[in-house]
């Protein structure tokens, strides 16, 4: 069959041209493919039954999670109100009598993630072991399963070969590490503002255990770092009243004192200094991930497109 050349005026191929060559390219792609369907098919095979086995050996992972709203003592309550009266003379006198709330309670967020807080809540609750040593959970025993490469519980030494600044116990700053990007879960609502703290652990009784050790704690911090510094407010306007004679300047400072007072009675009394628990957490019954039948999906995808593509190429080179 003769084929016909579409020219424009000037010279250059017209659309009809191009389409028609377009359309022989593809039907010259599809029939590459299909001389190597078997090929594909081969491939494809092996990375989904490869995706299969590799999903079926993650470890389930549980997650805990509980919902805070900020609670009435990091929100000052009275003590931002004078904040606002008195800002000026309390600076003046330099004392610091409180801010809003959002800046206690994001605060707060950013001690529960720092480095000393994190480090500490690990070394006081023994938690090493579980976090960088397990491999996964037995259910039947509700047990952790140890990696036997990683740490020797019969000896309880840890075997992993050194490396570098880093030997074979873990360091504070690797466990610091997978304890944030692993382990330490933390989001806010934009609408209500209520905070939601996950921990996600082998064994849903553990992440449920961690979580709420980890609230308790952000609180006891909260409230001793403002416990010593309204003591230190308080013997500080105490001192200066004894040494001022303006009438003005006292009645200030006995507001000052008597707001500072308030403080730290609250402060001694709640518990919940800085979050509230509106929905406590529980034993998650349901596994977080993996997402199997996604790794199954992606796993056959990845094999068909890599299998077409390294066809094709072998196609181009014999066809060179």
């Amino acid at each position: 069959m003769q084929q016909k050349n579409y020219i424009n005026a000037d010279g250059s191929p017209s659309s009809e041209s191009n389409f028609e060559t377009n359309e022989a390219k593809l039907h010259e792609l599809i029939g590459a493919i299909w001389k190597g369907k078997w090929f594909v098919i081969f491939v494809t095979s092996i990375f989904a039954i490869g995706s299969v086995f590799f999903a079926i050996k993650q470890p389930n992972i549980y997650k805990a999670d509980v919902l805070l709203a900020p609670s009435e003592s990091s929100s000052g309550g009275g003590l931002s109100k004078m904040a606002g009266q008195l800002g000026g003379l309390a600076a003046l006198a330099g004392v610091n009598i409180g801010g809003a709330k959002t800046s206690q309670t994001e605060l707060a967020i950013q001690v529960m993630q720092s480095r000393q807080f994190v480090e500490t809540f690990i070394k006081e609750h023994d938690l090493l072991i579980p976090l960088m040593a397990t491999e996964g959970w037995d259910l039947k025993n509700n047990e952790l399963l140890i990696n036997k490469d990683i740490y020797d519980i019969k000896t309880q030494k840890w075997l992993r070969e050194p490396s570098g600044l880093r030997g074979s116990q873990p360091t504070a700053q690797e466990a610091y590490d997978f304890f944030i990007k692993g382990i330490l879960g933390i989001g806010q609502g934009k609408d209500s503002g209520l905070y939601t703290v996950s921990i996600s652990h082998y064994s849903p009784f553990i992440a449920k255990q961690w979580l709420d050790w980890l609230i308790e704690d952000i609180n006891d911090v909260m409230r001793e770092r403002a416990i010593s510094e309204t003591t230190q407010n308080l013997a500080y306007l105490n001192s200066q009243l004894q040494k001022t004679a303006v009438a003005d300047m006292k009645s200030t400072f006995y507001k000052l004192i008597e707001e500072q007072t308030k403080s730290l009675m609250l402060a001694e009394v709640q518990e919940e200094f800085v979050f509230k628990t509106v929905d406590p957490a529980i034993i998650p019954e349901v596994k977080d991930k993996p997402k199997r039948a996604l790794i199954c999906i992606i796993g056959t995808l990845l094999g068909g497109a890599l299998s077409v593509s390294v066809w094709l190429l072998i196609f181009a080179l014999r066809k060179q």
